[in-house]
């Protein structure tokens, strides 16, 4: 028996569940920090290595990857976000306007997108993408990987994280 996903279903509905996920580890991150009386944009600067992006900025391309991947998929323009949060508040809110925007979208403005073409352009860089190469070969890597880093800054940090955390098995919605 072949059973077939749609492109929507293979990207919006991960794509919501993996935010609401990155901001309950946020959350406790948040509370982590006022637990053991520190300033809490300090933790927001936390990095793994030296040379890796800190955690805040982890979440603002964890974010933008999903709402301009599902856009480019959509055929639509990503809705802007100016990356100016400088605590836990604004990035919950960012990533509320980011599952808002993913929750606009219908199934049928991003079924079908398997072919579109999607070009992104970085400085004098191009790459190239058919829509599904796009979606499982850069998107949700990229995703994955954003949103990792951001959870193992928390844990190294000393935030109490685990896998359910990162998954979502026991987050109330």
């Amino acid at each position: 028996m072949t059973t077939t996903i749609s492109m929507y279903s293979a990207s919006v509905p991960a794509f919501i569940h993996g935010l609401q996920n990155l901001a309950h580890v946020l959350r406790k991150g948040e509370v982590h920090a006022q637990a053991h009386e520190y300033a809490p944009e300090a933790l927001l600067q936390a990095r793994l290595a030296p040379d890796m992006l800190p955690l805040l900025r982890h979440v603002q391309i964890a974010t933008d990857m999903v709402k301009n991947g599902a856009a480019r998929l959509a055929g639509i323009e990503p809705p802007p976000f100016a990356d100016d949060e400088t605590d836990f508040a604004q990035l919950q809110a960012r990533l509320e306007r980011a599952i808002a925007f993913l929750r606009s979208l219908k199934p049928e403005q991003v079924d079908g997108s398997e072919g579109r073409d999607i070009q992104l352009k970085f400085g004098p860089r191009s790459l190239e993408f058919k829509g599904l190469d796009y979606l499982m070969g850069f998107v949700h890597p990229n995703f994955q990987f954003h949103s990792s880093i951001a959870y193992a800054v928390l844990r190294q940090s000393g935030v109490r994280l685990g896998k359910l955390d990162f998954m979502g098995a026991d987050i109330e919605r």
